[in-house]
């Protein structure tokens, strides 16, 4: 898999997707102000805050954005999907940049019907 989540604190993630069929698979267009998918097996609840670095694609710049976690899916969930953690971008002007540049990364993609990590 392309992304490689890793805890660097305790709520900080460090996110890396190098695909844009990864991104199209992590981000969370549903989600009021967007969001993405974090493979994780560690125990999140739903309303935990956390703060990602995110890096996409070929871009060297780390975008930092904080959410909360609107999404579980758990080890050992049916259907063997990934485990881990959606988190909603907050509605700053971090959040909203984070949401537009992947937005415009994935362009028509995001129109596309295929599965997601999360639907």
């Amino acid at each position: 898999m392309s992304t490689v989540p890793s805890m660097t604190r305790p709520g900080v993630l460090s996110l890396a997707i190098k695909e844009k069929s990864a991104l199209f698979a992590a981000y969370m267009p549903f989600v009021k102000g967007g969001g993405l998918f974090v493979p994780s097996t560690k125990s999140y609840q739903i309303g935990d805050e956390v703060f990602m670095l995110l890096s996409l694609l070929d871009d060297m710049n780390k975008i930092p954005v904080a959410g909360k976690v609107v999404w579980v899916t758990p080890v050992g969930c049916h259907g063997g999907k990934t485990p881990g953690i959606g988190v909603q971008f907050d509605h700053n002007e971090n959040g909203v940049a984070a949401r537009n540049k992947i937005e415009g990364l994935l362009g028509g993609a995001l129109k596309a019907v295929r599965p997601t990590h999360t639907m």
